[in-house]
């Protein structure tokens, strides 16, 4: 579809479909791209593809931390703080 009176063509939704999701764009441009969105099917095909994959990832990729990694990093973090307390480390205070 091409940008009709919206000022928005195919290849700019495309474009900025990234920072759509993102919000980073302005409320004119984020309503812009909503209307080519709302009339143009492969736009919003593309759309929900990315809207997919974010959701894909964000479900697959997270990782795991070790209980034992999460607790040697309490001990330093509390050992820190016991050093920070009694003067033991220089600048602290």
């Amino acid at each position: 579809m091409d940008s009709g009176d919206h000022g928005v063509d195919c290849s700019d939704t495309i474009g900025r479909i990234y920072h759509f999701l993102d919000g980073e764009l302005t409320e004119e441009r984020r309503q812009e791209i909503q209307r080519h969105l709302d009339e143009c099917p492969p736009c919003v095909e593309a759309y929900d593809f990315e809207v997919e994959l974010r959701q894909v990832v964000a479900n697959r990729c997270r990782d795991r931390v070790p209980p034992t990694l999460i607790d040697r990093v309490r001990s330093a973090l509390m050992e820190e703080e016991r050093r920070r307390g009694s003067g033991l480390v220089p600048g602290a205070g």
